[in-house]
């Protein structure tokens, strides 16, 4: 079956939905935002019914948009975000707890003696960033009743009329209840959180009919499901070993593709399921950054800057940071650290500093943090890595990007393609229409619309580095 598709990318500020031609490209568009509370305690919460409200309406809005009937949809989420809910009614019975969310630390802590048994089985370290911990602490403090999934599966349930309940294998890879060999969910992982008698999901690839969803107009199918950073991977092209991408958007997220097994080094990285297709698993690397975006709000609502169309006017305003060094770990340090506890700092400042010292210090911070990362998937991949392909919002920043491929030293290619997780899934639901089609054909091609190539040395970049590190670990000093 050809036409359109819709794909829709249910995200943390907002979901974007767009349809698709395989002929065309992008016909139609649409937005919707979304409110997320950000509550003492370092929680972070959302309303369940704005989730769906912002699907159903930008998916709306991107078909009146297109004024083309589409032929089958695709949806990608958040991933680690989490609700309990009732099956019967699909009423949510909490709030949507956002992967940001830290109340579950004191989950993680009490799991602290079988992380590393964790760890083995599932690839992920024992963390209050992934699902499993907010569904333990639902379940202790809010509500035993109804199920608690991610928040996919409550999503499909309400668009298809409570005729699935389903997750794919990737995000059901960010629970740490998957056991990752063999990509199913582990007895073990769900007994150590206390959640052995609990419903969960059926377990179902990335691309293949699920069922029918009338949420937008006429009965379509929904045949693509992803989680948002593994769609963004797709998009970029990047199915080969060692092939890489990073989005920048309210976090940093860096994938490697690792191929059909996984890696599991010691380099601090999480090894999960990129995405099953015909039963087949592929597998990546994967690194986070908690705040990007979300950083550069931070600052904006300091009145630092206007937003992040700012970032290049006012950080042209400086040669340099000035010496100022920002780590920007305001919801904690990701991978390679996972330390959820840390706080952010900025040093160096003097009666000189500027906004434009500041903006360049933010920037060095972000784009040291992904060369972290990248270190560290060269080390458990065994392998260098190529140019950097990239996308997300803050790659409109010149100047960001400039900076990131200063201190990773290789070139950053910037996508052509707006709106990766979007046409990422979007290739899954033309996959799920006509499974006969080969990975490649339905994936957009590759092109890069700016390249940044490294402007400084690889000893400056050493130096600038070693300055970040040197915060990094005065951090890790203070915060046993």
């Amino acid at each position: 079956m050809t036409g359109p598709v819709l794909a829709v990318d249910q995200g943390t500020s907002g979901t974007k939905a767009l349809v698709i031609c395989p002929e065309r490209g992008v016909i139609g568009s649409g937005t919707a935002p979304v409110r997320t509370r950000n509550l003492p305690g370092g929680r972070v919460e959302a309303d369940p019914r704005e989730l769906l409200g912002s699907v159903t309406d930008a998916g709306r809005r991107a078909l009146a948009d297109a004024g083309e009937p589409v032929v089958a949809v695709g949806l990608a989420n958040q991933g680690e975000t989490v609700l309990a809910w009732d099956p019967a009614t699909g009423e949510p019975l909490t709030d949507a707890i956002i992967w940001q969310d830290k109340r579950a630390e004191s989950v993680c802590a009490g799991l602290a003696p079988h992380a590393e048994e964790l760890r083995r089985a599932t690839g992920l370290p024992v963390d209050p960033y992934f699902a499993a911990p907010k569904m333990a602490w639902i379940r202790r403090h809010l509500t035993r009743e109804g199920v608690v999934t991610t928040s996919d599966s409550w999503l499909v349930h309400r668009l298809t009329g409570g005729a699935a309940f389903v997750t794919d294998a990737a995000t059901a890879g960010r629970t740490q209840l998957l056991g990752l060999d063999e990509a199913a969910w582990s007895a073990r992982a769900l007994e150590l959180y206390g959640l052995a008698g609990e419903r969960l999901p059926r377990v179902v690839d990335a691309a293949g009919p699920v069922a029918g969803t009338r949420a937008f107009g006429a009965e379509v199918p929904l045949t693509g499901l992803l989680v948002d950073q593994q769609a963004a991977l797709l998009a970029q092209g990047a199915l080969e070993p060692g092939a890489a991408k990073c989005t920048y958007g309210t976090g940093a997220f860096l994938l490697a593709q690792t191929g059909g097994r996984p890696r599991r080094g010691d380099s601090g990285l999480v090894s999960c399921v990129a995405w099953r297709l015909g039963g087949r698993t592929s597998y990546c690397l994967d690194g986070q950054v908690y705040t990007a975006a979300s950083a550069v709000r931070w600052l904006t609502g300091l009145g630092v800057i206007a937003g992040p169309g700012d970032l290049d006017r006012v950080g042209a305003t400086a040669p340099d940071t000035g010496g100022v060094t920002f780590v920007p770990s305001l919801a904690g340090l990701a991978a390679p650290w996972w330390r959820g506890d840390v706080r952010g700092s900025v040093t160096g400042l003097g009666l000189d500093t500027t906004a434009g010292h500041l903006v360049r210090a933010l920037c060095e911070g972000i784009a040291a943090q992904v060369v972290e990362l990248a270190g560290a998937a060269e080390r458990d991949l065994g392998t260098p890595l190529g140019a950097l392909r990239v996308d997300g919002g803050l790659t409109r920043s010149a100047l960001l990007m400039q900076t990131q491929a200063d201190l990773l030293q290789r070139p950053v290619e910037v996508s052509a393609l707006p709106d990766a997780t979007a046409l990422g899934v979007g290739a899954l639901a033309r996959l799920g229409l006509d499974p006969r089609l080969p990975l490649p054909a339905v994936v957009p091609a590759w092109r890069p619309s700016a390249v940044y190539e490294p402007r400084v040395s690889a000893g400056e970049a050493a130096g600038r580095m070693g300055a970040f590190r040197a915060a990094v670990a005065a951090l890790l000093e203070r915060t046993p």
